[in-house]
């Protein structure tokens, strides 16, 4: 089962680890983590994904009302929110793999950000199942780096 939580906390120096060491000392998994100002700037929002079954991820949610610094902890509904994750990814091209990435590109959604003679750099933003998908599509292109992002999340309502 997979827990997303979103998460208000103080912004100020040692939050992310305060929150990061309890998942650590409980033995929790923390598969996804994204961190960023709100519109208040003494205020952060964390997204935080997790797996595991009811009770954990229950005790999460609890564990993470506990602390000090945490304004506000909900849980959000996979099917009753927005998810988003940004990808950076560098595959290795030659004349005759070009076209078919440049096509795998916009039939995606992914932007083609940067070009050298032998690698690209491509941009995607998508849901983290799309992320993984497209991913998979470029294994075969021999993939060189990526870098992500982590999950985002907002309620539909």
């Amino acid at each position: 089962m997979k827990g997303i939580f979103s998460v208000l906390v103080e912004n100020q120096a040692g939050v992310l680890s305060q929150i990061s060491g309890l998942f650590a000392r409980r033995g929790f998994n923390i598969d996804s983590l994204a961190v960023g100002e709100t519109e208040k700037r003494d205020v952060s929002s964390m997204t935080i994904v997790s797996t595991g079954d009811e009770r954990t991820i229950d005790q999460v949610e609890k564990q993470l009302n506990k602390k000090i610094d945490v304004i506000k902890v909900r849980r959000l509904e996979e099917l009753s929110c927005v998810t988003r994750e940004m990808m950076l990814i560098k595959v290795a091209y030659t004349a005759v793999t070009r076209p078919q990435i440049v096509e795998i590109c916009l039939i995606n959604g992914a932007k083609i950000v940067h070009m050298s003679p032998k690698h690209m750099t491509i941009e995607m933003t998508a849901e983290p199942d799309e992320i993984l998908n497209f991913i998979e599509l470029m294994r075969s292109f021999n993939i060189k780096e990526i870098q992500r992002t982590g999950t985002v999340a907002l309620n539909k309502d």
